[in-house]
């Protein structure tokens, strides 16, 4: 089975060797995301949910670029430091998927690598999966 790769413009994959996304069959994984400039400043600088739907808005281009879409989401996690507004991480992943009300974690984390930078988000996505909501829940 082949495997494709996405890469936006940030500093970070290319420090650290990995991709903002890769798609395997059906299964795409987005690295954690942040709103980070290609610098890796952070973009909204204190705001929780102004980073948080930056995070997701490249989060969900990727699982684009790869072939899917928004209702393929079926998991995300989102991290904060610790302080961060939960609920505005909240309102931010329900404007975005509240339609789609994909699996997730939220978590307070020690810190996120990059100062400034107050939310992480994570993706996974299954190609095809809005197709098949009528068998969900189905064994």
């Amino acid at each position: 089975m082949s495997s494709e790769r996405y890469l936006d413009a940030t500093e970070w994959q290319a420090l650290a060797g990995y991709a903002r996304a890769a798609r395997t069959g059906c299964h795409i994984a987005v690295s954690g995301t942040t709103a980070s400039a290609p610098d890796g400043s952070p973009l909204h600088p204190g705001d929780v949910y102004g980073q948080t739907r930056e995070a997701l808005t490249r989060s969900l281009a990727a699982v684009e670029a790869l072939g899917g879409a928004v209702g393929d989401v079926i998991r995300t996690r989102v991290y904060l430091v610790p302080g961060a507004d939960w609920k505005a991480a909240a309102r931010a992943h329900q404007e975005m998927l509240g339609d789609v009300q994909p699996a997730n974690t939220t978590l307070f984390v020690a810190a996120l690598v990059g100062v400034g930078l107050l939310v992480e988000v994570e993706v996974e996505a299954v190609v095809g999966s809005a197709d098949n909501d009528e068998t969900a829940g189905q064994s």
